[in-house]
């Protein structure tokens, strides 16, 4: 569609030309990675190749699980993990409270950082733990301090479960030294959807059940897809320029008479959350859908409910604030322009919403 502007990067990002020539070419490659036959050894090599492609991107040196995407791999983390207990903060995606309908849910303070006195009393209790932890929430961009939480999780013996499906390849160098699993997706970063990987420190720490991925996941593998996911990896993404155009925006909207999340946190370069107030982020949405502007409210797998955010809520927003909250996420096409335009946008339906006060 002829000038729109997408701003819902966090949701999925536009698959990259060298990614889509990857799967095109992983597509002539038609055997089964698990057949003994030449065939199936070129793309046995292939997927391989593919993998520690992956992992390298992540500066990962244990096993790296292909998985269909990231909610398959928090449930294989967390079903499947050699644990006696789950433990997540209140604000983790819905993909990970589904799969840990158990858990010990750990409450946040206002900046969405998990209060230490409960972390402490979820590690005390009696039984292995493992400890799952957005690196930068997908609703609010808070970035998770994972290396002040790394040390009292492995001092208590339990394992850390990083959900980096929105963090940039190379974002977080010392991610290696930090985690027990790290949960990563394809289409997040440019690569095809149907594509996501487990990285897994020590195999010993998770159940198999037999079939593909060493015995950790069955089904035919997805060659076309590892390959799409590699290609996209090897394309850097300027954190930099992510940095500046998030704080031109939060500068902005603050200006205008909006509120940013969690403002003055450590937070993805590329998410922002903002309020906007006496106005309900469902219109908002349709607003700025018809100025051809697409974002979002909250994360995709949730943003069409009705009920308020639980991340906002954990936070202590009310209901009424939590309604007013939309996501705005970049990718590595966006611009200073495209910021500008948006701002334009929101000033519009901000000055509306007074008008209408008035």
């Amino acid at each position: 569609m002829a000038d729109r502007l997408y701003l819902d990067h966090a949701a999925t990002t536009p698959t990259l030309d060298v990614a889509r020539a990857a799967v095109a070419e992983g597509m002539t490659r038609w055997a089964n990675p698990s057949s003994p036959h030449a065939e199936g050894r070129a793309a046995r090599a292939a997927l391989e190749r593919a993998r520690g492609e992956i992992a390298a991107a992540y500066g990962w040196r244990g096993e790296t699980l292909l998985t269909s995407g990231a909610s398959e791999s928090l449930a294989i983390a967390l079903g499947r993990s050699v644990v006696e207990r789950r433990v997540l903060l209140a604000t983790e995606h819905d993909a990970a409270i589904r799969a840990a309908p158990d858990a010990v849910m750990l409450a946040v303070d206002a900046t969405g950082w998990p209060l230490s006195a409960g972390l402490d009393a979820a590690l005390a209790a009696p039984g292995r733990a493992i400890v799952a932890v957005q690196w930068a929430n997908s609703e609010t961009g808070v970035r998770q301090p994972l290396r002040a939480l790394a040390e009292p999780i492995h001092a208590a013996g339990a394992l850390l479960l990083v959900d980096a499906a929105q963090m940039p390849a190379g974002a977080q160098h010392d991610l290696a030294d930090l985690a027990d699993f790290v949960v990563v997706s394809g289409h997040k970063r440019g690569g095809p959807p149907g594509i996501g990987a487990l990285l897994v420190r020590d195999l010993a720490t998770l159940t198999p059940v037999g079939g593909q991925e060493r015995g950790y996941r069955a089904g035919t593998e997805n060659l076309p897809g590892a390959l799409g996911f590699a290609a996209a990896l090897a394309v850097p993404e300027d954190i930099a320029r992510y940095a500046a155009l998030r704080e031109k925006l939060d500068d902005a909207i603050a200006r205008s008479g909006g509120e940013a999340v969690a403002a003055g946190v450590t937070r993805h370069p590329a998410i922002g959350a903002y309020r906007m107030r006496g106005l309900a982020a469902a219109t908002q949405l349709v607003r700025f859908d018809m100025a051809g502007i697409a974002v979002s409210a909250g994360s995709a797998c949730s943003s069409g409910s009705m009920k308020p955010s639980h991340v906002l809520t954990a936070m202590g927003w009310s209901a009424e604030a939590t309604r007013e909250v939309i996501r705005v996420s970049f990718g590595r096409a966006t611009t200073e322009a495209d910021i500008d335009r948006f701002v334009a946008a929101w000033r519009s339906i901000a000055r509306s919403v007074q008008a209408f006060a008035a």
